[in-house]
């Protein structure tokens, strides 16, 4: 019993107004990295597995399917977001009628859009994949890894968008549950269907999709049966029109957001594929280490943004940049940790995924390069949690923005073509670019989120929160002895 406490303490919802500031982020990130762990383990395991059983080509055939991938994966992102919103609204108003209508709604949304990536994905891969010039030798292998995991997209979807809403409704253990389950299978069907039935990349994409369907189907079992808290029937199936609408409104923001990224990410990928499959193969391997890298930085910042918010809430503001100090001081320690670590293990961790000298060694030089970039994205998502959690959510949207498309793929393309040997092709110079690129983005992102930051818009938007607060706790006031005097008043 004791035991169940400290587990249920530690995942369930927690006060961070009281106490340590450092404690509180910590104790909240705990459930947030394990789940984030086991997310990056999917694609991580399957390059692992890929690249010792199969090969580089393999490996690079996988990393070049990749951006196409996420791009699709927008649509999921903006039903996502929308729905997690009207339901912790409607959850908080206990509105079962519309909660469950609302829910019903989403899982139709649902259902139809992952038809039409089933659909539409699988025509779409042999075009897309030529425009961006993907290497003749793993152009095949990326085609089928691309075209196998469309096939299977639903499961994907209904875990991502279930899974929030799971997560709005007060239930956060299920989800990482049902994630840990698919991580563990998705490990054993990786080594069976590629190490043992010599399936190849195929394999690693069914691996995928069968175990990402189970996870889905989780969480479908699971909402069903919180009929205490909303009721799927066939009537709460069919789509509200108004309802319909306001999640894509909600939704199409962060949506068009993400297609930006997402394309951005696409023409670095064309770049990527000019070099040739072992840049490829290596720049895959990095992006599995940079996900693992990176987890700490995007989860303090999801911690600051939760705390930031709570405390806002109580009116504890003297705690928000008391809490954001700490979270620069933990999240800048873990990340000069791991920069440790990847400059003394960065071999090592090429040597993993493959055994070819050549790539090893790009993978190596890749990883040095961006190692600083890692303490830059620390600060970056910490203070963007801050203000994020103050109520600002567009002055961090808009960095993002333009470190992503308006200098990182210029500065890739513009040093690409700086670097390239008189009379050569795109590509046939050192694939320095790529990451010197990124590196940039990353430190002038840190530069402007300190300056926004700094300058304190996020301060007036609590201020502007805190006395809109208070004009309405004067009415009350006012409002009340004329209530009391009345003799007529029931």
């Amino acid at each position: 019993m004791q035991m169940a406490g400290k587990i249920s303490a530690l995942f369930g919802a927690q006060d961070m107004t009281q106490g340590s500031p450092m404690g509180n982020l910590v104790k909240f990130s705990v459930p947030l990295l394990i789940g984030n762990l086991a997310q990056q383990l999917y694609s991580t395991v399957d390059s692992i597995v890929v690249g010792n059983y199969v090969g580089d080509k393999a490996l690079a055939a996988v990393g070049a399917s990749m951006p196409i991938i996420n791009l699709l994966l927008v649509l999921f992102m903006g039903i996502s977001v929308g729905a997690s919103i009207m339901v912790s609204q409607y959850f908080g108003a206990k509105e079962k009628e519309k909660l469950s209508a609302t829910m019903g709604t989403t899982i139709t949304a649902t259902f139809v859009t992952s038809l039409v990536i089933m659909v539409v994905g699988p025509l779409i891969t042999h075009p897309v994949m030529k425009w961006l010039e993907t290497p003749a030798d793993i152009y095949d292998a990326s085609c089928i890894y691309m075209i196998i995991i469309f096939l299977g997209f639903m499961g994907s979807g209904f875990y991502n968008i279930i899974s929030g809403v799971l997560r709005g409704l007060g239930d956060s253990i299920m989800p990482l549950i049902f994630l840990l389950v698919a991580c563990g299978l998705n490990i054993v069907l990786d080594f069976l269907f590629v190490a043992g039935f010599q399936m190849g990349v195929d394999g690693a994409a069914w691996a995928t999709i069968i175990s990402q369907a189970i996870s889905g189907v989780l969480c479908i079992i699971r909402l069903l049966r919180m009929k205490d808290i909303l009721v799927i029937t066939p009537k709460t199936l069919i789509p509200q029109k108004h309802l319909l609408y306001q999640l894509i409104r909600l939704g199409l923001p962060s949506g068009v957001t993400q297609a930006i990224f997402s394309f951005a990410m696409i023409l670095i990928q064309s770049l990527t594929n000019s070099f040739g499959s072992d840049v490829i193969a290596a720049n895959t391997v990095v992006m599995r280490v940079d996900g693992f890298a990176m987890m700490p930085n995007f989860t303090f910042g999801t911690a600051m943004t939760t705390y930031a918010g709570q405390n806002i809430g109580a009116k504890r503001l003297d705690r928000v940049e008391q809490g954001t100090k700490k979270g620069l001081k933990l999240g800048l320690c873990v990340s000069v940790a791991l920069v440790a670590l990847i400059l003394i293990f960065g071999r090592w961790l090429m040597e993993m995924f493959t055994k070819t000298e050549n790539v090893i060694n790009l993978g190596q030089q890749m990883m040095f390069t961006l190692a600083i970039g890692y303490i830059a994205m620390a600060v970056t998502q910490i203070l963007s949690g801050t203000m994020r959690g103050a109520g600002d959510t567009m002055t961090p949207m808009w960095i993002s923005l333009i470190t992503t498309v308006v200098i990182r793929v210029p500065v890739a393309y513009g040093l690409e073509l700086l670097t390239r040997p008189a009379g050569g092709v795109k590509g046939s110079g050192a694939p320095t670019p790529l990451y010197l690129s990124l590196l940039i983005s990353w430190v002038i992102g840190a530069l402007l989120t300190s300056f926004a930051y700094a300058r304190g818009g996020w301060k007036k938007k609590i201020m502007k929160s805190v006395s809109a607060g208070m004009a309405k706790e004067e009415t009350d006031i006012q409002l009340e002895p004329d209530v009391e005097a009345d003799p007529t008043a029931d």
